[in-house]
């Protein structure tokens, strides 16, 4: 039987494993899209932005511009989500840990996986919508919507989401990392594997509207992808994270109504 201090001593080297793999992928995540940025700013000057990554402005898209524009969307989600996903993932190690059943390490991860291809799935709905407004002609070369009443009503409508009790119930689930895995605890690989999707579904339930306000300021304006991602992070581990998550929303139904306006 483990000792405490031998059950101390494993928990803290599992989560430093685990915190260790959480800064590294958000690390390499927010290095691609910085580069991104850079190289599509560069070809923008020269006006063979898409070019050089296979991508064309004007001409329609095919498998492979759709390809690329997902990995686009799947990088900057779990750049996004990364921090927002390390509490649960911190403790559901530690709990792991704690049981003293072996692979902690190899059990988040699963967990971690879950949790990402909720993501991965919700990038490729991104992609075909994208894919529609670049055929439709609907994006600037900035990858903004190019009509202001339709970036309007992304606002309003991304805003109205966040007074909903579907807003207030997702947020709540992912407020509180204690309290989703004692109600959704499941053994094994597969079980974590099934948590971090569950867990996942939650965050999407809360975020996916703020993620289509990206369509109004633009897809790639790194800006506006790290204030969101803090905007988030206040949401989910801010004192009033309630009152953040309303406020906001408040703040991009007048900002929407405004540009419908004028």
């Amino acid at each position: 039987m483990r000792s405490q201090a031998s059950v101390a001593g494993l928990v803290s080297r599992d989560r430093r494993v685990i915190a260790s793999c959480i800064l590294l992928v958000g690390v390499l995540a927010w290095a691609y899209l910085i580069h991104l940025d850079h190289q599509m700013g560069a070809s923008a000057a020269s006006q063979t932005m898409m070019g050089k990554m296979g991508m064309t402005i004007d001409a329609s898209w095919g498998a492979r511009d759709f390809l690329f524009t997902f990995a686009m969307w799947a990088v900057m989600m779990i750049g996004m989500m990364t921090a927002t996903a390390a509490p649960v993932l911190l403790l559901f190690t530690e709990m792991q840990t704690s049981r003293g059943e072996g692979g902690a390490p190899v059990q988040a991860m699963l967990f971690g996986l879950g949790y990402v291809t909720v993501w991965v799935g919700f990038s490729a709905g991104a992609a075909l919508a994208q894919w529609g407004l670049h055929e439709g002609l609907w994006l600037t070369s900035n990858m903004a919507v190019t009509s202001s009443r339709l970036a309007g009503v992304i606002l309003i409508g991304a805003g109205a989401y966040q007074l909903t009790p579907a807003k207030g119930a997702c947020l709540r689930r992912c407020q509180s990392p204690l309290g989703f895995l004692l109600g959704n605890w499941r053994d094994g690989g597969k079980g974590a594997f099934q948590m971090g999707i569950r867990h996942g579904a939650y965050c999407l339930g809360c975020c996916w509207a703020l993620m289509f306000v990206l369509f109004a300021v633009g897809i790639m304006n790194l800006a506006w992808v790290a204030a969101l991602t803090a905007f988030i992070l206040a949401e989910k581990f801010g004192g009033g994270g309630a009152r953040v998550a309303r406020v906001g929303g408040l703040v991009m139904i007048g900002f929407g109504a405004f540009i419908l306006a004028t």
